[in-house]
């Protein structure tokens, strides 16, 4: 038996899961733990959510609360996503637990001790306003390179090139909007470039790493590695364990992967298993194509200096588009993990994420693509197989499983077919290919619909009963293969076919090529898949394509004369609720000093109805009526750009002109 250490890339604490996440990350990783427990491998799953670094500490700081209780807020949602879809962690944490505080700032010391972290002087930003070092998320300007408004101070969302802080032209804090002075500030660095040599020679040589993996680190270390700063100047994050270093942090991604070890040390604590056998047999970390210089350049440089055995490889999930565009929280162009399933099951949800394409390859979520594949590959193909097969036993030979005789030729092609479906859709698992295994169970659901039209059992029962046994015989040890291999798929509906069929749930991978017996008895045929209406998709997609009209028309464009005639008033929040049928919309009542006015806002994948109750608010107030889902909306609401926080103000009167 082997130990298999399996992790899932750490959700950023920031926004619920939405269907990107779960088709390049949770979905593969949990397909490939479930597998290999049924093989009888000893199986640690271990993940956390990512709580520290600038964006939640920024988004603390505008909203006025402690930043763990930001993070909390939005750690709550994704394990409820993440439970939702069956994804069978075990164990979950938090990088705010104690335990990763102390394994992170343990780490950071050996590395110290041993040299492979300096101290350096360097140039940043500060704002005397707030009279702090600004880390880069905290700073927003021009890009030196396109010349793009907005940039920030990591990174141009217009052309896409990483940025340093000080590169930006007319920078201002996004706290205060004041001008930040450039000074001097002590950090630590890690020797990344100490570490080029060793990384090329285990990228090169490590045949079990996947070629986008492979052929992107590889990139990045043909231009040479820079060490890495590994500090910043901020109070939110595990502080920097050296005398001297008084409000400094240890940099995210330079603890954020040891929550893969501080999750699994608590796993330990609560079981007494020691984490390290897992690790040291062979771990395996599954990640979005996003983050992939981190774990294949970062991460291994780390262990390298630490002294860790390097993972056995990197399975990189590539990009999920959305009816042909690239997928936007912003523009609230993207399907949230539980508004999908307000409407669909998680194993349908699982299913067409695995079904749509290579996990090596972009591909795109169309929900006329997801109705073909749920209504002809699940409802016509495999609902259909499994609901003639159990209606037929159940109506010819009294639900019983029926003793074979002589197969012919064509019973014996298809034994040997069923036979061989476990080992090779097991053998594709372990190849990380997994929509080729789910294809090659699909295809042979096909060709049992086949054999059971050939064979007409519902005419031969009459005539020559030896054949309709034969032909009910074999289709429900299909329909049994066919349940156990799609587990780790589908983990809910495999159940419901296992009841069926009386058999028992606790079972093993190679128990699928075992045949049930003659005679035993099964349930009562139920419909296990059911197809997906016309009107349910154009409903998905009016909504989804009013949640971009939404936000486009918060955008338009105006000129400085526009600007100049805009009312803008302080105003407090008093009523709110959620406006029905809409997954964005809050319905607020705002008292503006002279009255209250009623406004529709796009904030409600942000807040709650109660969250937004008496905060003080920008309005403005002299907009034209207008109406969003049916809603009168009297004014506009102040709000970010990225995600949807309100812009709020202290220390004003109600009603308080804004100039």
């Amino acid at each position: 038996m082997s130990k298999v250490f399996i992790t899932s890339a750490l959700p950023y604490a920031n926004g619920p899961c939405h269907l990107g996440h779960l088709r390049s990350t949770y979905i593969p990783a949990d397909i490939y733990a479930r597998y290999n427990r049924m093989k009888g491998n000893d199986v640690l799953f271990v993940c956390a959510s990512d709580e520290h670094g600038t964006p939640i500490a920024v988004r603390a700081e505008q909203e006025g609360l402690p930043a763990k209780e930001v993070a909390g807020r939005y750690y709550e949602m994704i394990k409820n996503d993440l439970d939702s879809c069956s994804i069978s962690f075990d164990n979950f944490s938090r990088t705010t637990d104690p335990k990763h505080y102390e394994i992170s700032q343990n780490f950071f010391l050996k590395l110290y001790e041993k040299g492979f972290i300096y101290e350096k002087i360097i140039k940043q930003p500060y704002c005397v306003e707030c009279s702090r070092f600004l880390p880069d998320r905290y700073v927003e300007g021009i890009c030196p390179h396109c010349n793009g408004e907005g940039a920030r101070g990591d990174h141009c969302e217009s052309c896409g090139r990483h940025l340093e802080p000080t590169q930006l032209i007319e920078p201002t804090c996004l706290i205060c909007k004041g001008t930040p002075e450039i000074r001097e500030s002590k950090q630590y660095f890690f020797k990344l470039s100490h570490f080029q040599d060793d990384l090329q020679k285990w990228i090169e040589s490590n045949n079990e790493l996947p070629p986008n993996v492979k052929n992107y680190a590889l990139q990045w270390l043909k231009e040479g590695l820079k060490d890495w700063i590994l500090t910043r100047d901020m109070e939110w994050g595990i502080p920097v364990p050296l005398e001297g270093a008084e409000g400094k942090i240890i940099y995210v991604w330079g603890e954020a992967f040891l929550g893969y070890i501080s999750s699994a040390a608590q796993w330990s604590e609560r079981t007494g298993k020691p984490w390290e056998d897992y690790w040291n047999d062979e771990a395996i970390h599954f990640i979005g194509k996003d983050i992939i210089y981190h774990h294949s350049i970062f991460w291994p440089a780390l262990l390298m200096a630490y002294g860790c055995k390097l993972p056995y490889t990197i399975i990189a999930g590539e990009y999920l588009s959305l009816e042909g565009r690239k997928m936007s929280t912003s523009k609230n162009w993207v399907i949230w993990a539980s508004d999908f399933l307000e409407s669909f099951d998680s194993d349908t949800l699982r299913y067409y994420l695995i079904a749509n394409a290579p996990l090596s390859r972009d591909t795109d979520f169309s929900w006329e693509d997801f109705q073909r594949r749920v209504n002809d590959e699940l409802a016509d193909v495999l609902g259909n197989f499994l609901h003639r097969t159990f209606t037929f036993t159940t109506r010819f030979f009294d639900g019983q499983i029926p003793e074979p005789s002589e197969f012919d030729e064509y019973d014996n092609e298809f034994e040997s077919r069923i036979k061989a479906l476990p080992a090779t859709v097991g053998g594709y698992i372990e190849k990380f290919k997994f929509r080729e295994g789910l294809i090659e169970i699909i295809k042979l659901a096909k060709y049992g619909n086949k054999y059971f039209n050939d064979k007409e059992p519902w005419k031969t029962v009459k005539t020559s009963k030896n054949v309709a046994a034969n032909c009910l015989y074999l289709a429900n040890q299909l329909s049994k293969t066919m349940a156990i291999t799609l587990i780790p798929y589908m983990p809910v509906k495999t159940q419901e076919i296992l009841k069926i069929l009386n058999v028992d749930d606790d079972i093993n991978w190679d128990d699928a090529a075992e045949f049930i017996p003659a005679g035993h008895l099964i349930g009562e045929a139920k419909p296990i898949f059911t197809k997906v209406d016309d009107d349910i998709i154009t409903k998905e997609k009016e909504e989804l394509y009013e949640n971009l009209k939404e936000v486009e028309t918060m955008k338009d464009e105006i000129s400085i004369d526009d600007f100049a005639a805009m009312d803008l008033r302080v105003g407090k929040i008093i009523g709110a609720e959620n406006v029905k049928k809409s997954k964005n919309l809050l319905k607020l009542m705002v008292d503006i000093g002279e009255k209250e006015i009623q406004v529709v806002a796009g904030v409600a994948q942000k807040y709650s109805p109660e969250e937004v109750l008496n905060k003080t608010v920008i309005v403005l107030v002299n907009l034209p009526p207008a109406k969003l889902f049916g809603i009168k909306s009297e004014g506009m609401l102040l709000a970010t750009d990225d995600n949807m926080s309100l812009l709020t103000v202290e220390g004003a009167e109600i009603g308080e002109n804004i100039k």
